[in-house]
Order: structure tokens, then C-alpha cells, then sequence
């Protein structure tokens, strides 16, 4: 029989997955790291061999051979169809006694809070929110695109940076700094250039979330076209986390407002104000703060949530993650 630990921690993105095995104690015995996480493009099976082998690594560093629960935040479990068939994968595995699949942004918010209580947005490549309060009751949206009605993340802004630029070079939109930015960045004379090299893939289709950063600094310039993107994407983020907190009675409450992702984590300061003015007006007890300590924190603090740990090991593990050791 071989050596147990408490808790198997998975938060496994579209682009890195982190794992981390946690003791009794909460002291977080080992930690690896490994590849994206995608079976809509490889297969649930793919993908699952994909994520044993940062398990298998982290369980030999660590000295154990199973854990008591397996607490997994994963991308593109966006569903809770999604959620069962990943939990099925996840204990076909037998890594654990128990285990249960998130979607990833869970992650993001139990790291971010003290307890499981509060919304979580998240906006990165795209964009996701989530709610949760202790007695187990969750908002969430699919988020799964523009046929659920979702927009925002740094595909989104780039992809309507370019739409507004290319109009105003070609006379049917407003004019806009953003037709002379966007292709300059890549080193083009015209929106026209830009569009033939993306549409030819000279430029590949994964360097258009450069653009992103091209468009804050664009509308912190003064460019009204820019700003209005800006002030779009603000709009979807309150949109998003009024929904969550109606759902979950807190639009009156002192709750925490989690933001994270490379987009939010930048603090851009007309998204940042934007974000913080528009909450105050909706819900002014609501209290948004952006968390930069890795997801796998709240994929640990869940588990250990899920088999009842008390506060001292939950800010064992915590404490690993907000020390330099542990970034």
C-alpha cells in the first residue's frame, strides 16, 4: 500500500497546466508543471495523458502514490455535461479517493478569497465569471462565445480593434489612431498590408493578441475609438458580475469581486477605473481586488475545502503560494 497525501491540486489552462500535492497539514509537498489542457482539439483521453504527466511528477516528489481528494479547475469545462464527463476521466484515473472537476476560473476565485464566497471574473485570451457562496450555490456562465452570448478577452478586443481600423481606413467607419497603431506594430504601412498578412497567415493568427496592449495604449492616448472598446469591454465585466451577484442575493452585500487574467492583471487604468467605477454604482458593499498568485492556489483551497480542513491549514498552503518560494 502506498503513501497517501490530503489533497491532488490541478488548474489546467488552455496554454500550462499546474499541479501541486498537498498534505494533511496543508504544507504543499510538491509541485509540477505541464502542457495545456484541450480535448475539445485532442480527445478527453489525449488530454487526460496530457495531465498524468505532471501527476506522475509531482506524486514522485512529493513520495506519495495516491491523495485523499482530487481537486481539478480545468479549462473548457464549461458545462456542467463538461464538468461530469471530466470528473468521470479525472476518477477513471485513480489518482484519488474522491474527485471533482471545475471549470477553471473556480480556481481563480477561491484563490482570491478567504473563503468560498464571492465572484470571480477572468480575462485572458477570453473571458469567464463565476459566483460562489458556502452553502454550495454557484453562478456561472457557458462562455463559450459569441452563440452564448459572450464577448471580451483579448481575442475579442483585438479582433474589434481591427474592425474598427479597418473602416476608417477604408472611409466606412470613424477615423482612428487604430489604423495607424495596429499595423505598425507589425512594422505595416496600412490596414490593408495587415489584413492581407493576416488573411494569408504571414503574421500567425496566435500573435493577434499583441494587438491588445496596442489598443490600451491607443485609447490611453485620447482615441475615442479606442476607448470606446475599452469602455465595451468594461460594460461586459460589470454585465457579467451584476448577473452573478443578482443570482446569488450579494448585490447588497460586502462580497469580494475577484479579477484576474492577463488582461485584468495589467490594471490598464482606463479598464481598471472603469471596472471599479461602474461596480460602485451597481453594488457599492461589492469590494474588487485582482489576484497574481496561480490559479492551482484555489484549486488547492477547494480540495481542502471539500474535506473539511480548518483555517490554519487552508493558510498553510496559502502562505506557500503568496511567498516568494512559492511563485
Amino acid at each position: 500500500m502506498g503513501l497517501t497525501a490530503s489533497v491532488l491540486a490541478i488548474d489546467a489552462g488552455n496554454s500550462k497546466t499546474d499541479v501541486a500535492v498537498v498534505g494533511e497539514d496543508g504544507t504543499v509537498l510538491a509541485t509540477a508543471r505541464g502542457g495545456g489542457f484541450q480535448p475539445p482539439r485532442v480527445g478527453v483521453e489525449a488530454a487526460m495523458d496530457g495531465l498524468a504527466v505532471p501527476v506522475a511528477e509531482a506524486f514522485e516528489a512529493a513520495g506519495v502514490t495516491s491523495v485523499s481528494h482530487v481537486s481539478a479547475c480545468l479549462a473548457n469545462a464549461d458545462l456542467p455535461v463538461e464538468e461530469r464527463e471530466l470528473t468521470a476521466a479525472v476518477a477513471a484515473r485513480g489518482w484519488g479517493d474522491s474527485a471533482v472537476v471545475r471549470n477553471d476560473t473556480f480556481a481563480l476565485l477561491r484563490a482570491g478569497v478567504d473563503t468560498p464566497l464571492g465572484v470571480a471574473v477572468v480575462c485572458g485570451a477570453g473571458m469567464n465569471c463565476v459566483g460562489m457562496t458556502p452553502d454550495g450555490r454557484t453562478a456561472r456562465f457557458p462562455a463559450i462565445g459569441r452563440i452564448s452570448g459572450d464577448w471580451g478577452g483579448g481575442w475579442g478586443l483585438s479582433e474589434e480593434a481591427l474592425w474598427f481600423a479597418a473602416r476608417a481606413e477604408d472611409g466606412r467607419g470613424d477615423p482612428t489612431d487604430l489604423a495607424r497603431t495596429l499595423p505598425a506594430h507589425f512594422g505595416l504601412p496600412t490596414m490593408y498590408a495587415l489584413i492581407e498578412a493576416i488573411h494569408l497567415e504571414r503574421i500567425a493568427p496566435a500573435r493577434r493578441h499583441e494587438l491588445t496592449p496596442v489598443l490600451f495604449e491607443t485609447a490611453s492616448s485620447g482615441d475615442a475609438v479606442a476607448r470606446s472598446i475599452v469602455d465595451h469591454l468594461a460594460d461586459e465585466v460589470l454585465a457579467m458580475v451584476t448577473v452573478a451577484l443578482r443570482r446569488l442575493d450579494l448585490l447588497a452585500s460586502p462580497v469580494p469581486v475577484v479579477l484576474g487574467g492577463s488582461v485584468l492583471a495589467a490594471r490598464h487604468p482606463l479598464l481598471d477605473t472603469g471596472i471599479r467605477e461602474r461596480l460602485a454604482a451597481v453594488a457599492p458593499l461589492a469590494m474588487a481586488h485582482v489576484v497574481t498568485e496561480r490559479p492551482v492556489l484555489g484549486a488547492a483551497l477547494l480540495g481542502l475545502d471539500h474535506v473539511g480542513a480548518g483555517a490554519e491549514v487552508l493558510e498553510r498552503t496559502r502562505g506557500f503560494y503568496t511567498s516568494p518560494a512559492g511563485v
